[in-house]
């Protein structure tokens, strides 16, 4: 069994303002946890984690992390301005993009954002279209040297990053165009839960430092381990040790850094799973029952609100409110009512007995769930909702309505169609 933030009493209350289905996210849960990262990480030098805004794009979500001291790890131009609008601009915020129009350069360097380059072409592509800034970074892809996962894919199948060889010349180009600051970053694994991945991932980039800094004779200013660490999706899983992290690193640190006399290294990392992941729950209403080759379950939620499991299958934990201490004695396919047979948030799941109207709570769906939603067959988004520490429940993204679905379509102009 998986812990719940509130009852079935709690979102039945919820649901006479708010239709199902419907994100809930934790405050309280979600700002726990950055305290517990950050304390972890403390004895690490100049440790700042950046949020990955593609994780959970809502300016909330973003205050309350700026609050922790988190700063924004950003992709496009629409996130670029959810950080803005939240105070989290300069060099507390990070751009890693990749095929990136000009004008969404342009504007990260207007914020002063630290830009960090996908593909030595980019560099000049930069320079064209924004001008080169002060602060440059470039993506590190290890190829076959590193092992993937079935999420971010093998890194010599990645479309992302430099080879080895490569970062060599862009940063001597980079040197040679003025640039002055430099920093490092890579990104090979997605819901990784091994701590000691993290940490030979660091040593790799300490290695490149040591490498790149003799060889081109610059000196770098921070190292960005990106994100990835993975949750415990399933109940018997343990989360992963921020600790055992942070101390991996540490020792490293000293060992290839400190006593090779290299510059002082500021520790960056852009988790975004891991932070509000477990806090972020599904709720969806049972509208049918099933019975065929199979027993379906029918639900107000489809793989348009959380297609996790339909893209990667991938396990999300459901828990039937007020059903919590009931034994999964029938085993269901939960389904949504899109027009694909793979719009499963479960296959083959032991749950209790279920009838109609029963709420299902789907778990872990805090982290690239809402963001990740899309409107086939006419689909509208759900409400995304904040569980304050207060234990005040405001919504802070409404509901889609037909009207923003039809708002970009010129009706005007299908009049005059002939």
């Amino acid at each position: 069994m998986k812990p719940l933030p509130f009852t079935k009493q709690e979102i039945e209350k919820i649901m006479q303002q708010f239709p199902t289905p419907f994100y809930v996210y934790d405050e309280t849960g979600i700002r726990a946890n950055a305290k517990k990262l950050k304390h972890a990480f403390r004895k690490v030098h100049g440790f700042k984690e950046y949020f990955a805004v593609k994780a959970l794009p809502n300016p909330f979500i973003l205050k309350i992390l700026k609050e922790e001291g988190f700063g924004a790890d950003c992709s496009s131009l629409p996130e670029l301005m959810l950080a803005q609008k939240v105070g989290i601009v300069g060099e507390n915020m990070m751009f890693t993009s990749n095929d990136t129009p000009a004008p969404e350069f342009a504007m990260a360097k207007k914020l002063g954002a630290i830009v960090n380059l996908d593909d030595i072409s980019h560099l000049s592509y930069l320079e064209q279209s924004a001008g080169l800034p002060p602060l440059l970074c470039f993506r590190y892809n290890p190829g076959k040297l590193r092992e993937g996962n079935a999420i971010i894919g093998k890194p010599e199948e990645a479309k992302y990053g430099l080879t080895k060889e490569q970062l060599f010349t862009a940063y001597q180009q980079a040197k040679a165009k003025g640039v002055k600051r430099f920093g490092l970053h890579t990104m090979i694994a997605s819901n990784e839960r091994s701590e000691e991945y993290f940490v030979e991932t660091a040593k790799m980039l300490f290695a490149l430092v040591q490498e790149i800094s003799s060889t081109v004779g610059i000196s770098f200013e921070f190292i960005n381990i990106g994100g990835g660490i993975g949750i415990p999706y399933r109940p018997e899983q343990q989360p992963v040790s921020y600790e055992k992290i942070a101390d991996g690193i540490e020792q490293a640190y000293h060992k290839m850094i400190t006593k090779h006399g290299l510059p002082s290294l500021k520790i960056f990392m852009e988790c975004g799973r891991v932070i509000t992941g477990p806090y972020g729950f599904l709720i969806t209403q049972v509208l049918h029952l099933k019975h065929t080759y199979k027993d379906y379950v029918g639900c107000d939620a489809c793989m348009a609100n959380l297609m996790r499991p339909a893209m990667y299958g991938a396990y999300h934990h459901i828990t039937v409110l007020g059903k919590e201490q009931a034994k999964g004695h029938h085993v269901y396919d939960v389904t949504g009512s899109l027009c694909e047979n793979n719009d499963k948030f479960a296959i083959d799941r032991p749950l209790p007995e279920i009838e109609r109207g029963d709420l299902l709570a789907i778990h872990d769906a805090g982290a690239h769930g809402h963001a990740m939603g899309f409107q086939y067959n006419g689909k509208l988004r759900s409400a995304e909702l904040l569980l304050r520490s207060n234990g005040e429940v405001i919504m802070i993204r409404r509901a889609e309505t037909p009207d923003d679905y039809f708002s970009t379509l010129d009706f005007s102009a299908l009049q005059r169609f002939e």
